[in-house]
């Protein structure tokens, strides 16, 4: 995660308590990570618990899931959660604020 992602997200933790990001395969914004308040998207067989991101001054843990199937495609990537300027999905916590959180990608061994 990059600096500014653990700066929003800690903004997010104060304003709503603990958080989880959902990465879906859809189109449009639906590929675009949404941050949630923990236990607000529920998830299921058909996802996939990637990590448990840690981020200084975030007392618990942001669990980060995505679909099974969108996690096929990118199994071979290393994932970055970036957060630019611009509206992205209003589902997403960030949203009213004018940024969205985004994922960079490098290929493993590239």
């Amino acid at each position: 995660m990059t600096h500014a992602a653990a700066d929003l997200l800690r903004w997010l933790r104060a304003a709503h308590g603990p958080l989880m990001f959902h990465q879906s395969g859809g189109c449009c914004d639906g590929s675009a990570p949404m941050c949630y308040p923990e236990g607000e998207f529920r998830t299921g067989g058909s996802d996939v618990l990637l990590a448990e991101l840690e981020v200084e001054g975030v007392d618990e843990p942001v669990s980060f899931w995505m679909s099974r199937n969108q996690y096929e495609v990118w199994s071979h990537t290393r994932l970055i959660v970036d957060v630019v300027e611009g509206r992205g999905s209003g589902f997403s916590l960030e949203a009213p604020e004018g940024v969205r959180f985004l994922i960079r990608s490098r290929v493993v061994g590239a």
